[in-house]
């Protein structure tokens, strides 16, 4: 069998080929583009690449030309000797890994279907759209307070209203600037709510997100990002190893006799931690007569509210792993077990 190896890049990617012995048989620039065309002309092959934008892309035309694929993580290219010496090119990369691979079955992290990256494609769209209009709207507060203006909390759907009626009461009015952006929130909102629709519908179409929408506190972006991160629950054997691969367990910080436990890693799956954290919060202002709301209210008396959100937030991801699992409905009596599932 042949390796191909391929250092991606945006407009051209470095391809190296050698034989099952490590003989290099051709070494070429292809642009990226047209990879899926040319890997389909070539034999059976086990194709590696690193981690990077377009390595799904290449990953899923590679497969669909009948070729072994590696997605090598990028954490791991350098201990395997990329950029060894303190010498860095395309070429040099693309031997290293093909050299590497003739050698050892390298590991590959999980490629996602299409279906789990178009909702996280759509998830992620509304993330950025949530951002800019905070941003924005923190620019007009720093703005008013500029002026001695401070504006209490407002709901952000009505945030441009109230500064205008506020403004407008003042002799000099509404600056140009902040007109502008004011218009911008307004435009923000409207998408938002457009982005809250598609992914409601999205949601309420899928039998799986419909389950898990019975939980307390998850709605539709956390069962999308969910059933979009996990893809293959089975790849995960305990709901553990789920919570792990999400960030949500405690570090370690240990040498010799000393032993120091740190707060959560946060590593992996930082959007789907983000809005689990966001749901939880939620859910002990809105469902405080929850059962799952009153054991980690319990937990909070003992620790503090952060720590109790953070188990929660454990609680909750364990449950909806084991719901999707065991094909099973929510089922309050059993959320308020100090053991998670798994």
């Amino acid at each position: 069998m042949e390796h191909v190896a391929i250092d991606l890049g945006s407009r051209e990617s470095q391809v190296c080929v050698r034989d099952a012995r490590g003989e290099i048989l051709l070494e070429r620039k292809v642009p990226t583009a047209r990879l899926p065309a040319y890997l389909a002309k070539r034999p059976r092959s086990r194709v590696i690449v690193e981690t990077c934008a377009e390595a799904f892309f290449v990953a899923d035309a590679a497969s669909a030309s009948g070729h072994e694929v590696r997605v090598v993580p990028a954490s791991l290219v350098r201990q395997l000797g990329v950029g060894e010496r303190g010498v860095k090119n395309d070429q040099r990369d693309a031997r290293k890994l093909s050299e590497v691979s003739t050698r050892i079955d390298l590991p590959s992290v999980h490629v996602p279907s299409e279906l789990s990256r178009e909702r996280k494609r759509l998830c992620n769209s509304r993330s950025a759209l949530l951002q800019s209009r905070v941003q924005l709207i923190n620019y007009v507060r720093g703005q008013l307070r500029a002026h001695a203006v401070v504006l209490h909390k407002r709901n952000p759907n009505t945030f441009p209203a109230s500064v205008r009626s506020l403004l407008l009461q003042r002799p000099e009015g509404i600056a140009s600037h902040l007109e502008r952006v004011l218009s911008s929130i307004e435009a923000l909102n409207e998408q938002l709510k457009e982005a809250d629709r598609e992914l409601l519908q999205l949601a309420e179409q899928d039998p799986l997100c419909q389950r898990l929408m019975a939980v307390p506190g998850v709605g539709p972006v956390i069962a999308l990002r969910f059933v979009a991160v996990v893809d293959q629950p089975e790849r995960f054997h305990s709901a553990h190893h789920l919570m792990s691969y999400v960030g949500l367990t405690p570090g370690e910080n240990s040498s010799s006799l000393r032993s120091h436990r740190t707060g959560i890693t946060k590593a992996g799956a930082s959007d789907l931690r983000h809005v689990l954290i966001q749901g939880c919060w939620s859910m002990l202002r809105t469902k405080p007569n929850e059962p799952m709301a009153q054991w980690a209210l319990g937990l909070a008396t003992r620790r503090n509210r952060q720590v109790a959100v953070v188990a929660l937030a454990r609680k909750v991801l364990g449950i909806l792993w084991a719901m999707w699992c065991k094909g099973e409905c929510y089922r309050p009596e059993l959320a308020a077990s100090p053991t998670s599932p798994s």
